[in-house]
């Protein structure tokens, strides 16, 4: 799995440069095969990670993202490698990837390499409870960034199942599970699910706009409200 992840991310890499590669000299760069590279590519487009080309013409990266130069710290890079650890062991594929080649980019530029191990001194063992709605996870994140409903066949803890159709506006990571907070137009109120519970989870069709009383803004000051509330019955 780390072999093929670091793969996914050394493919990621070679055609974010704007120019059109083709299969054979990717295979090449990495000593695989041809059908490994199809496959492989085909892998990153179904997570989302926007590749264009075909077979015999090749293959380029359609949204290169650059930062400005910078320089970190030490601690710095400490910080950004356990985050990326964690993303790498308790995120879906998509994301994996991604923190795969932000640690190879990292790596290859650091300037400061005799201070710092090749693991930065982090393990990182995700509960296996938390990869369970991996599968949605790509969907319910394009869902949230793009304002998409979604319908989901949800399984509760008491283990009844309803359909519901939702507004996603965050997704949080709670060590264990992952949870996707949403407005509930089934309860017309706030609601928090957890994703590994979801048995079916597909876009609509339909969008959705930020509306007062319904963002993610206006979820967190529930929350807090009614944290205050639990206290002062305390």
């Amino acid at each position: 799995m780390l072999e093929r992840g670091r793969r996914l991310a050394d493919i990621v890499e070679i055609v974010r440069d704007g120019r059109l590669h083709l299969a054979r000299d990717i295979a090449d760069a990495l000593e695989v095969s041809v059908r490994t590279v199809y496959r492989d590519i085909g892998t990153l487009v179904a997570a989302g990670v926007p590749i264009d080309g075909e077979r015999g013409v090749g293959y380029i990266l359609r949204e290169p993202v650059f930062l400005p130069p910078m320089s970190l710290s030490l601690v710095e890079l400490e910080a950004l490698s356990l985050g990326m650890a964690i993303v790498q062991e308790a995120a879906d594929a998509e994301l994996q990837v991604a923190a795969a080649g932000v640690m190879a980019k990292i790596g290859e530029h650091a300037s400061n390499r005799r201070q710092a191990p090749k693991s930065w001194g982090f393990g990182v063992y995700a509960f296996e409870k938390a990869r369970e709605g991996f599968r949605h996870m790509p969907l319910i994140r394009r869902a949230t960034r793009e304002g998409l409903k979604l319908r989901i066949d949800y399984r509760s803890l008491d283990d009844q199942m309803t359909s519901r159709v939702i507004q996603p506006l965050q997704t949080e990571y709670w060590g264990r599970v992952w949870t996707c907070s949403a407005w509930c137009e089934l309860r017309d109120g706030f609601r928090a699910f957890r994703i590994d519970r979801m048995q079916v989870c597909e876009v609509t069709g339909q969008g959705f706009k930020p509306e007062v009383g319904k963002t993610i803004e206006d979820y967190l000051t529930h929350v807090a409200n009614q944290m205050d509330r639990d206290r002062d019955r305390s």
